[in-house]
């Protein structure tokens, strides 16, 4: 397993809002067997997450890793960072102009890291939150480079409530005297459900700080991001978010997945607030209709959304026809 982080540039970037720069970095990481010598798994990690996949402070260490489902001695792991996220640590890669950016931009990003990486054929691409939206976008753009696509708690497009909930983070991240720590507070609660926070803090008290657990847990939650993101990287992934549709400029989504080969799976979490799970069971319907090849399945978790960081056993359970 390597933890080192690398990086490629991109010379002459323009955003498809018109944004030019003249040079950008992008950062990745590179997990299990060496590269060229095993099946490539390319993993897009969510809003405030990272290419640090597995090992000590990895994100989805309970899925990848040594004997974990994909098996980091049988397969090559490719995490790319969306632009900007700070992951590496140098703030001069903060991108500016957020507003210029879609969610087609980073998929040529990645697509880009692939070619530059001479990949040549990608065994499984998976997506996970906005990662999965990042994932269809660049499915869409080159239909024949990955065999397995796979949807983790996502959608191909922003729903109007997912653009009206990034209206709000927005206006957060203008309006407020402290606006990373106040967004994440926001977000924390479309992540969970009602059930969820009432199994965890029963309206139990915090009495040295005269607040409700569930209000110091909202507020420990907005204060520990401030310490590892930026307010920057959080306005991009944001507006990244909003703009996820592979059907723009294409005319509908059938014609944008019309040369896909990939086999789909669609996971969702029957609980999830935000990626409502009736969009995914319609996005299945109709690949079927079409005759692709796309299986579903729900975790089953009263936590919402963030069921897909928590419910390790059941998503082992149906990524395993895949990686076995």
């Amino acid at each position: 397993m390597c933890n080192e982080v690398f990086c490629f540039h991109i010379v002459d970037f323009t955003t498809s809002g018109g944004a030019y720069i003249p040079q950008l970095r992008v950062f990745y990481q590179l997990f299990g067997k060496p590269l060229g010598t095993a099946p490539i798994v390319v993993v897009n990690h969510a809003l405030t997450g990272n290419s640090q996949l597995t090992g000590k402070n990895g994100w989805w260490k309970d899925i990848i890793g040594e004997n974990k489902v994909v098996n980091l001695s049988k397969y090559t792991v490719l995490a790319f960072n969306i632009p900007g996220n700070g992951f590496a640590g140098d703030e001069s890669d903060l991108v500016e102009n957020q507003e210029c950016w879609t969610a087609i931009d980073v998929a040529l990003i990645f697509n880009f890291g692939i070619e530059y990486l001479n990949i040549s054929s990608v065994f499984a691409l998976i997506g996970c939150s906005v990662g999965g939206g990042i994932a269809w976008e660049m499915a869409a753009l080159q239909p024949k480079w990955f065999q397995n696509v796979i949807i983790v708690a996502s959608d191909w497009k922003a729903t109007d409530w997912i653009i009206g909930n990034c209206l709000l983070q927005e206006l957060i991240l203008k309006n407020s005297n402290n606006p990373l720590h106040d967004a994440r507070l926001h977000a924390m609660l479309y992540y969970r459900t009602p059930t969820s926070l009432k199994m965890k803090f029963e309206r139990s008290t915090n009495a040295s700080a005269q607040l409700y657990n569930v209000e110091t847990w909202l507020l420990h939650h907005g204060e520990k991001l401030q310490k590892r993101f930026s307010l920057s990287s959080y306005k991009l992934v944001n507006q990244l978010i909003k703009t996820v549709d592979i059907s723009k400029g294409k005319g509908s989504f059938a014609l944008a997945v019309a040369d896909l080969s990939a086999k789909i799976t669609i996971i969702s979490v029957d609980s999830d607030l935000y990626y409502v799970p009736q969009e995914n069971r319609d996005t299945v319907q109709e690949l079927k209709e079409m005759g692709k090849e796309v299986s579903y399945s729900e975790i089953k978790s009263v936590h919402g959304h963030d069921a897909f960081l928590i419910e390790h056993e059941q998503l082992t359970t149906f990524l395993e026809p895949i990686f076995k």
